[in-house]
């Protein structure tokens, strides 16, 4: 693992990779068009990642070309090559379904870690976690992964000194989640349920003062790993195990080494103190305010963490139309 991200914030190079790509996706806000928003998305944020002074290569981002279109796959190179060796993580759209339907919710993120200081969970595509924020990460403990939710829930409201049911939890509304929001609600617990955006959740249960406290439930497994760089650099607490859905998901988790039934923290999944992690939002959130086009100008809502120093940025930017 090579720890040699330079000292000065290039951070703030992330943001305005995850402002350019919010802008351009932001045209396709209900357009009902998931293949141009896709291929507007990822052509835009590799050709800005492509302008960053980094020897990068991706470790997980969109291993689905369209049209021929270039695509930031596992493995691609990214940067000018002049600059640290660093794995990036990226999701041009964080919520495709939700942005072509004018939904809420949806954002744009890029990760930055030292080379070899996160760990890849390809080729599993689903995976079950519990997200926390730094108050609550202590308490979360590999045995709230097999215990009742109930059980689970009760431990993080003690140590956030609350009641159970003052807790909220987001959960992707899904049949695979089906019993565990039966659970949840049987426990007495708010659920906000989401048709996507698996990082975005995640953000909200590892951010101090969001009003969500948990996430909970079974989503991509590419997002969590995502989404475990911004928890380790929010100090949050996230516990992961992959569950694959079918037979040739679990075949070629097996194929590729990986145990299904290990349960990982963050620690085991993030190797590294030096990250960047930026996010940009495209459509409102309780995280960050939707982008705005203005005629002649456009705002941006974005937020940058870095892990080293502890600092959350959050980010009001205009930009010229052009853009």
């Amino acid at each position: 693992m090579s720890e040699n991200i330079p000292s000065r914030n290039i951070g703030l190079d992330l943001v305005r990779v995850t402002e350019t790509t919010a802008l351009a996706a932001g045209r396709w806000i209900g357009s009902g068009n998931r293949k141009a928003a896709h291929r507007t998305a990822t052509q835009t944020m590799m050709d800005a990642l492509n302008t960053l002074n980094i020897n990068g290569r991706i470790l997980i981002g969109e291993d689905r070309a369209i049209d021929g279109a270039p695509f930031l796959g596992t493995g691609q190179s990214v940067g000018t090559g002049r600059g640290p060796e660093v794995d990036v993580v990226a999701d041009p759209i964080d919520g495709t379904k939700l942005l072509i339907k004018g939904h809420t919710g949806v954002i744009s993120v890029v990760g930055v870690a030292p080379r070899g200081a996160l760990w890849s969970p390809a080729p599993a595509i689903y995976m079950e976690k519990i997200v926390v924020e730094r108050k609550a990460a202590k308490a979360l403990v590999p045995e709230c992964m097999d215990a009742p939710a109930a059980w689970t829930l009760a431990l993080i409201a003690r140590v956030k000194q609350k009641a159970v049911n003052d807790l909220t939890v987001i959960i992707l509304n899904r049949p695979r989640n089906h019993d565990l929001i039966e659970e949840v609600r049987a426990a007495g617990v708010r659920i906000l349920l989401r048709d996507e955006g698996d990082t975005e959740g995640a953000l909200l249960a590892a951010m101090p003062n969001t009003g969500v406290d948990l996430l909970m439930g079974i989503g991509g497994a590419a997002q969590g790993a995502i989404s475990a760089l911004a928890v380790k650099a929010l100090n949050g607490g996230i516990l992961s195990r992959l569950a694959p859905q079918s037979q040739a998901e679990k075949e070629a988790i097996h194929a590729a080494g990986l145990d299904e039934k290990r349960i990982r923290t963050c620690r085991e999944m993030v190797f590294s103190d030096e990250l960047f992690f930026a996010a940009t939002g495209i459509t409102d959130s309780l995280l960050l305010s939707a982008l705005q086009f203005h005629g002649m100008h456009a705002e941006t809502y974005s937020l940058l963490i870095r892990s080293e120093t502890g600092t959350r940025r959050f980010i009001h930017a205009e930009h010229a139309a052009r853009v």
